[in-house]
Order: structure tokens, then C-alpha cells, then sequence
């Protein structure tokens, strides 16, 4: 750990986070965490904890926060996708190379209903795309 600590930590939700005021100025000299703050990324909305008023200096962090944390969970839906993509290959060449008919059996149906569902749905998106360039 660094010899500062940030004024701010964020306990990183499903849609957000908790947000906390990090204080180290005390007697002990221990790290105390103040909730100050509950941020939804989905929707924007930054509720105060308790009956606490947040600071313009407050806001301007968790905002700001907000905008980072988005542009890290699009990142990572992408590189999902990529990743996928490769294990749709890996999965090709294990089918091809090393599975057996038992294993086959087990995973066949599942994954004919998962790529039809898929090739469905980006076949009427890139057509709908299409469509909108005309």
C-alpha cells in the first residue's frame, strides 16, 4: 500500500457501489471508512447514506468514479465477446479433435440451441443495421 490512501473508496455492487469518505486523521491513527454514499451505475443515481449531505467535492468524485467504472464494465462486455469467440473455436476444434460420442451426446443439443439463438439474433441485427444505412 502506498504511504497516501485515496479520500474516497469504493466498494465495488452489482450495480454500483458503496461509497466511502477514508479517514486516517484521528488519534489512533487507524484507517476509519464513513459510508457516505450509495451509487447505481445503471441508472445514474447517487442516494446519500443516512441523512448525510454530499459535497460538491463528493458528487464530483463519485461522478467521476461512475464515468471510469462504466468505461471498465464496457471493456470488459467486449473482451467477453472475444473471448467467447475463441472459445467457440477452441470448442470447434475439441469437437473436431478429441471428443468422444459420449461427450458429444452430452453438449450437442445445448450448443446447436445456443449458436441458432445467436446466429438468429445477429443476422436481424446486421440487417436492421443494413437496413438503417439505406
Amino acid at each position: 500500500m502506498g504511504t497516501e490512501l485515496p479520500e474516497y473508496y469504493f466498494r465495488v455492487r452489482e450495480n454500483g457501489a458503496a461509497v466511502f469518505r477514508v479517514d486516517t486523521e484521528n488519534r489512533q491513527r487507524r484507517i476509519e471508512m464513513d459510508q457516505i454514499a450509495v451509487v447505481n451505475i445503471r441508472n445514474g443515481e447517487i442516494k446519500p447514506h443516512g441523512d448525510r449531505t454530499l459535497s460538491q467535492a463528493d458528487l464530483t468524485r463519485i461522478q467521476q468514479w461512475m464515468t471510469e467504472r462504466s468505461a471498465v464494465l464496457a471493456h470488459r462486455d467486449i473482451d467477453d465477446i472475444h473471448r467467447a469467440v475463441d472459445y467457440l473455436n477452441i470448442t470447434t476444434q475439441w469437437t473436431q479433435s478429441k471428443a468422444t460420442d459420449e461427450q458429444l451426446e452430452l453438449v450437442t443439443d445445448a450448443l446447436l440451441l445456443a449458436m441458432h439463438d445467436l446466429r438468429s439474433v445477429l443476422v436481424r441485427k446486421k440487417a436492421d443495421r443494413l437496413m438503417g444505412k439505406k
